[in-house]
Order: structure tokens, then C-alpha cells, then sequence
């Protein structure tokens, strides 16, 4: 019987969430997680590498509005 991981269990490294998000670079996820408006999750550090709960990153997107207000 194979089991299979939740999202509480999975982790993404720096690179696979910069590729989440279309390719971003480093100092986009550091502008993100300086940014208090944004609410970006933190990461975990192992040693000096960083990674994300999968579902810290599901629950961010679902409150990111889905298109941008019109102007007024």
C-alpha cells in the first residue's frame, strides 16, 4: 500500500516556488516576504536553505484577489 503525502507535508525548495510562480527570481521572493502587505508565508531554513509548506503557499493563494480593481 503506497501512501501518499498531504499538502502538510510537502515541502518546495526556493527554486520550485520561484517556478510556481512564473519563473520569479530570488529577489522577488525577498521583496515578497519583506512586503507585510502581502502576507507571503515564511519559510523554514535547513541549514541555509529555505523551503515553504505547500499548504502555507495553497492557503496564500486562495486569499490573493483574482483580478485587479478597475479604476476609477
Amino acid at each position: 500500500m503506497t501512501i501518499e503525502p498531504s499538502d502538510s507535508d510537502v515541502y518546495l525548495d526556493a527554486r520550485a516556488v520561484r517556478r510556481r510562480y512564473g519563473g520569479r527570481s530570488d529577489m522577488a521572493l525577498y521583496r515578497w516576504l519583506r512586503d507585510p502587505q502581502l502576507g507571503f508565508p515564511s519559510p523554514i531554513y535547513i541549514n541555509k536553505y529555505r523551503y515553504w509548506r505547500l499548504a502555507d503557499l495553497l492557503e496564500w493563494e486562495r486569499t490573493r484577489p483574482t483580478s485587479k480593481p478597475e479604476a476609477a
